[in-house]
């Protein structure tokens, strides 16, 4: 008998002998459908019965935990999904100080909750289910435009402090909701943990500290999987900080390799890049894939991209990705 995707991600995690082939997981946003919990479940399930991965992480747009504030954006063709802020809630610093902490309950917030138990309820119980959560700093970005962020956080550090104490605060309620519904992980993703944005030291002061406060209701998932985006990551400090299962980055872009994590984190997702997964043939979709595979000798590895899979992905690229796991295809080091 196959394993079930719960026992193949299980098995995994547990370096288990008994794994019959690596995990493989691709999400993507789906925007436009992004705007209403009914579509974006929609949406997920159609792509999950398309490809049948091993786990589904739902993808909502970045705004989803922010328009409650007052946020707003819009579509307008972005490859990746993304949607184009429109209104920034933080101007002054002194708005920080005047965020007011929100309840599970409010509109979007609430929206959001409805969309994951519409899915846990199509996908079954043996299908992994995992939520986004945006870090407290990536709410506080688009909450003020990435720019007025850096600014105000070195000029005006202490009303930052008050007010990514109340986003944490926030998101920490949302997680304890949506844990409810019956997810088995959060996505957690990490967007200024990079040399580019911050030094190591304002991230120890502005970010690590409410990374901890967010995911304490999520410590007794199963499949929590944090997402460090982007270059020049500050890839030790998160991962001897905040315990994980699965790390997930973008490995063919920046350090470490997989094979130089494969030794030290419980799990590793990735392998095959956004410009792979877009442009390349099936031929470049298949070699990175094996490559992956023979990386981590396919111990404790989840097939996946660096980040998001953009929308215009063709499909033959993802259903190469998907079977490039199959027994048949799966190469290993000798």
């Amino acid at each position: 008998m196959p394993l079930t995707h719960r026992e193949r991600l299980q098995a995994c995690l547990a370096d288990d002998l008994a794994l019959d082939r690596p995990p493989v997981t691709l999400w993507r946003h789906f925007p436009v459908d992004d705007q209403s919990p009914e579509t974006l479940a929609a949406a997920t399930m159609d792509f999950q019965r398309c490809y049948d991965f091993d786990l589904v992480k739902v993808t909502p747009a970045s705004s989803f935990c922010l328009k409650d504030w007052g946020a707003e954006d819009a579509w307008e063709g972005n490859p990746e999904g993304t949607r184009r802020y429109t209104r920034y809630v933080i101007e002054k610093p002194q708005d920080w100080e005047r965020l007011p902490a929100l309840d599970p309950s409010a509109p979007h917030l609430s929206g959001q909750l409805a969309c994951l138990r519409l899915l846990r309820r199509e996908l079954g119980p043996e299908v992994p289910l995992l939520q986004t959560i945006f870090s407290t700093l990536a709410q506080a970005k688009n909450l003020a435009g990435g720019d007025r962020l850096i600014v105000h956080l070195r000029q005006s550090p202490e009303a930052v402090l008050k007010g990514l104490q109340t986003i944490a605060e926030t998101t920490c309620r949302f997680v304890a909701a949506a844990i409810e519904t019956g997810i088995d992980g959060v996505f957690y993703a990490v967007q200024h943990a990079q040399a580019g944005l911050l030094t190591l030291d304002e991230y120890k002061t502005f970010g690590l500290p409410f990374d901890k406060i967010t995911l304490e209701p999520a410590q007794g998932l199963w499949c929590n999987m944090l997402h460090l985006h982007g270059r020049e990551i500050y890839f030790s400090l998160l991962t001897s900080s905040l315990s994980f299962p699965i790390v997930n980055w973008h490995d063919r872009e920046t350090p470490p390799s997989l094979c130089e994590t494969s030794e030290v984190l419980q799990a590793v997702c990735g392998g095959i890049s956004q410009k792979t997964i877009v442009l390349g043939n099936s031929h470049e979709v298949q070699t990175e894939a094996q490559d992956a595979i023979q990386q981590t000798n396919g111990r404790r590895f989840i097939l996946g991209t660096g980040c998001v899979v953009p929308v215009i992905a063709p499909h033959g690229n993802i259903l190469v990705a998907r079977n490039s796991v199959e027994e048949k295809n799966v190469k290993r080091k000798a």
